[in-house]
């Protein structure tokens, strides 16, 4: 989210549904995280992906949408960059990525600071006492603190942890929703969520 607002004003949210072999905190809550899209006044469209064919389906998707701007936030992990730049490559589109090259913590900071409120919906199970927590301007150090002291990174980039946003800045409305259950794997635990 923060990184489509560095970016500039965006068109659309593409959310692309890949199969992992353990549960996606993203996947198993799809329809919450399209709707906190759909909040910022934005279309919001998914794409489910062949197991294999990942790369191929999204070139023929993002082709067929016309896609002439990729924005992504990744921030410093080298092969997403480079997954990046090949799929704008072969899209025919630019790549933006406003976040690369930054400070995670520095990353974490400005996203609460400029307004970005998330709960954290999946974690590994080495953070699991950070499940369901809010990231805001009330708890953002307290938090950052403890994922430091169990060596994980800040923002989450190898999956440590997963979020979604519940409000910021360009969302029209705040998204609501109830916690219905978990889902325990050997890798992490994921809330369940359904919108209130």
């Amino acid at each position: 989210m923060y990184a489509s607002i560095k970016a500039g004003p965006i068109d659309a949210y593409v959310i692309l549904v890949y199969s992992f072999p353990t549960p996606s905190p993203h996947l198993v809550n799809l329809g919450l995280s399209i709707q906190t899209g759909l909040l910022t006044g934005k279309p919001v469209l998914a794409k489910k992906l062949t197991k294999g064919k990942e790369f191929h389906e999204t070139v023929e998707f993002l082709r067929f949408l016309g896609v002439n701007v990729i924005v992504a936030g990744d921030v410093y992990i080298e092969e997403h960059l480079e997954y990046m730049e090949k799929l704008a490559r072969e899209v025919g589109a630019s790549l933006k990525e406003p976040l690369w090259g930054m400070d995670p913590l520095e990353v974490f900071y400005k996203e609460v600071e400029y307004g970005i409120e998330s709960r954290i919906i999946g974690v590994v199970h080495s953070l699991r006492e950070l499940l369901g927590r809010i990231i805001d301007k009330e708890s953002y150090e307290e938090i950052a603190e403890y994922i430091a002291s169990r060596k994980a990174d800040v923002l989450g980039e190898k999956g440590e942890y997963h979020t979604l946003v519940e409000y910021s800045p360009i969302h029209h409305d705040r998204l609501r929703y109830r916690v219905v259950g978990r889902r325990v794997s050997s890798r992490n635990i994921v809330l369940e969520l359904a919108l209130a």
